[in-house]
């Protein structure tokens, strides 16, 4: 029998993206509600399951309304249909928190359903105890769901419009396909999304898995597990149990995860299916590179500083609490730079260890340079760092040398011409959205070093910075409503990057 693997899906994706997105979620309610029922909470059981009932039944009705129209799938309706996932659809996955709480806002419930979807992670429920298990259950899930949905979006919709980082090393200009320079080689939209779902889907859900097994296996219970590996592979940072400080796989399961945050560095560490014109092998990969000598220089530093500064140590030249403070640098060096944000239960030792009480600037500036291109980690991205860097070092050679010629390859050229520009473009927007958003937080009463700090964690999608980069955390449920609503802005603008929303105000993308 002949196979059509893409015509036994047609006729699902036929109806908008939006619809199929909402009813994956209403679907994914049912989980927490049978572990609710497992663990015998019965009122949060309820709360999911019909949540989950009346969401399928209206993309059902609105499906059955709209069957006879065919949608289109051009570039800036995915674009949009982004845009309309991570501002409107909070909107319904707060309901079963909200309902199952009790105990907070339905403000509050919109506010940590935009966190979790945008794989931000900021926490609104201050004590880890306040909330159900299966209703954690549900905050990582949505949060892991965002991330695989970012991981399609990345590679389907933002690479052919040159967004996301790959304008960086495209030859289109940011929001124009490649396509659009050889009419003859326009892609399908609908195709593209299918072919990358069907590569992507089951590689994140995969290592979703091995993940949590090896958890497992490292001494960790089973919700724990499950929600620690969800988070790493999404990048969230949220936690059952209020970080893995108190994990009880240990060292171990810090190593595993360890390894399993080096995916959110490189595209290329799961996938080479970008236009982007670079180098297939990861040991070439410039993102790659980049984001190991950070990982391996910051937490040298903050180990070499306990000589360095002379500091009046508390603690003896134990090599023990050496390797245990270089390895808690190790790993929080990592998880920040990859947005994760999650804590080493060694983290404390490396700070008495270096000296260093106060660690925030480092914390924020590794949350701001972000992960690799076309992965679940925010901030800037490693290859806008590297195509910065790289025409640096070009220009201090022009000065040296007026009359030189480049000896790079050609994506190197790319990079140390109009990539740089575009990149030095997308740092001064970031720059300039950092400011407006902390002015507009200062202005509702929060002072202005933690309205950096929430401007920074927002923007980078990195929420564990609000209690980790100031010298008290803060309280985000103390926060009047108006500010609440600037942070979930902030939240939406740094997952989708402020260039893909200039995008969709051009005529050009449009007309395209």
């Amino acid at each position: 029998m002949k196979r059509r693997p893409l015509s036994q899906v047609r006729g699902i994706l036929r109806l908008p993206l939006l619809l199929l997105i909402w009813g994956v979620f209403a679907i994914a309610m049912w989980i927490p509600a049978v572990y609710a029922v497992i663990v015998d909470d019965h009122q949060t059981s309820q709360s999911f399951f019909y949540s989950g009932i009346v969401g399928l039944t209206l993309v059902t009705f609105v499906g059955l309304s709209i069957s006879n129209r065919v949608p289109r799938y051009g570039m800036p309706g995915q674009l949009m249909t982004l845009l309309a996932t991570f501002v409107f659809l909070p909107l319904y996955l707060a309901i079963p928190l909200q309902d199952a709480l009790q105990n907070t806002s339905y403000l509050n419930a919109y506010f940590d359903m935009v966190s979790a979807l945008t794989t931000t992670g900021a926490d609104i429920f201050d004590r880890p105890g306040r909330v159900p298990q299966s209703v954690h259950l549900w905050r990582v899930l949505v949060a892991w769901l965002g991330g695989m949905f970012m991981w399609i979006a990345a590679s389907a919709v933002l690479a052919p419009l040159s967004l996301g980082g790959f304008e960086v090393t495209t030859r289109a200009e940011p929001g124009r396909s490649d396509a659009i320079l050889r009419e003859s080689q326009r892609p399908d939209p609908r195709r593209k999304l299918i072919l990358v779902t069907r590569a992507l889907a089951p590689v994140y859900t995969g290592l979703t898995f091995a993940l949590a097994l090896l958890l497992m296996l490292c001494g960790e219970s089973g919700l724990v597990a499950v929600s620690h590996a969800m988070s790493i592979m999404a990048t969230s940072g949220l936690s059952p149990i209020g970080g893995i400080g108190a994990a009880q796989s240990g060292l171990a399961g810090e190593m595993v995860m360890f390894l399993f945050l080096l995916f959110a560095l490189s595209r290329l560490t799961f996938s080479s299916d970008t236009v982007a014109v670079g180098h297939g092998r990861l040991d070439k990969d410039p993102e790659f590179r980049t984001g190991m000598l950070i990982i391996v220089g910051v937490p040298m530093l903050l180990f070499l500083r306990h000589w360095i500064a002379a500091l009046e140590v508390n603690a003896s030249d134990d090599w023990t609490m050496a390797l245990a403070s270089f390895w808690g640098a190790l790993f929080t060096v990592t998880s920040f730079l990859t947005t994760n944000g999650f804590e080493s239960a060694y983290w404390f030792s490396a700070q008495e260890w270096s000296g260093l009480e106060t660690p925030g600037m480092i914390l924020l500036g590794l949350a701001v340079m972000g992960g690799g291109v076309a992965t679940t980690a925010g901030g800037v991205k490693l290859l806008r760092v590297y195509a910065l860097y790289l025409n640096g070092l070009r220009e201090m050679e022009r000065l040296v040398l007026p009359s030189s010629v480049s000896g790079e390859g050609r994506g190197n050229r790319r990079l140390q011409s109009n990539g740089a520009f575009v990149a030095w473009i997308f740092f001064m927007l970031f720059a300039l959205s950092l400011t407006l958003i902390s002015v507009a937080l200062s202005a509702f009463g929060i002072p202005f070093e933690q309205a950096m700090i929430l401007a920074v964690a927002g923007l980078s999608t990195t929420g564990p910075l609000i209690e980790a980069a100031g010298q008290v955390p803060i309280e985000l449920n103390l926060m009047d409503a108006p500010a609440k609503l600037i942070l979930c802005f902030a939240m939406v603008l740094g997952r989708l990057e402020t260039l893909a929303i200039i995008a969709l105000l051009s005529p050009n993308l449009w007309r395209n």
